[in-house]
């Protein structure tokens, strides 16, 4: 049983890298959060925060959650309208808050500036589930590492709602996996790397399962070894699509240890 508040469940789904904007055609993560949520047409609001609220990421935020399947809407912080009257009480009664990917940098700083970090933790701690890719997976963790501008991957302070650090797009980008076991020894704390199309989905504060939009997707718990170095534990993965595919089990990948880095 995961943690309550009141009579709803805290819930977090963070995406390694998925979801619509980037896997057109393969909505198995995005209809994972969707169901749930357990309503027949849940209300889900997109935050384009991290990509400066582009319009073309908004279009496609729509198109992959069109009014058949639920009740979409968008808060843009970076226009002089915002879409909604009251954003507090908007993002209250959402039962899925979605936050794209982009600059965790510049999402971080605009929230905070907004007072959206204050109302994102209340939307969590109502049990509206939050969730996003990329930099919409990294903000809710105590720290990530994010590696969105040219240069080396940076450690920042994100808004702390899961007390853990996080890397994304883990196996996928260069350097990624390499500076996180370093950062992970180096001092940050433990935490997950994910990657493309897996999915971290934490109720309370505690790791629930990992699920994944294709078979072979991987995460990893990191911490420190006794010898001080990180070391990764490769978590269990489910891919959504396994029932789809076959009338069998869902496919699973066996929990393995892997040698420590430096």
């Amino acid at each position: 049983m995961g943690e309550r508040t009141g009579e709803r469940t805290r819930q977090i789904v963070a995406f390694g890298g998925g979801g619509f904007s980037m896997e057109w055609g393969n909505s198995l993560l995005d209809d994972h959060v969707l169901a749930l949520t357990g309503a027949v047409r849940p209300r889900v609001c997109f935050l384009p925060t991290a990509s400066g609220d582009a319009d073309h990421y908004v279009v496609r935020f729509y198109r992959a959650f069109p009014a058949s399947r639920c009740e979409a809407s968008h808060i843009s912080l970076f226009r002089r309208e915002t879409g909604v009257e009251d954003p507090r009480a908007h993002l209250l009664a959402q039962d899925v808050i979605y936050v794209g990917g982009g600059s965790l940098v510049s999402l971080l700083g605009t929230w905070r500036a907004h007072g959206l970090d204050a109302i994102l933790r209340e939307a969590w701690e109502a049990g509206v589930i939050l969730c996003g890719g990329s930099a919409g997976a990294l903000c809710w963790f105590a720290e990530a590492l994010s590696g969105f501008h040219e240069g080396p991957a940076r450690r920042i302070e994100a808004l702390g709602l899961l007390p853990h650090s996080i890397a994304v797009h883990y196996y996928e980008e260069a350097g990624r996996r390499s500076d996180f076991l370093t950062g992970v020894a180096a001092g940050m704390r433990d935490g997950y790397g994910a990657g493309d199309s897996a999915a971290l989905h934490f109720i309370g504060t505690e790791l629930h399962e990992v699920v994944s939009s294709r078979p072979q997707a991987r995460a990893v718990r990191v911490g420190v070894a006794r010898d001080g170095r990180a070391e990764e534990q490769e978590l269990v993965v489910r891919y959504l699509g396994a029932r789809r595919e076959s009338a069998g089990a869902p496919v699973q990948v066996p929990a393995q240890p892997i040698a420590v880095a430096a």
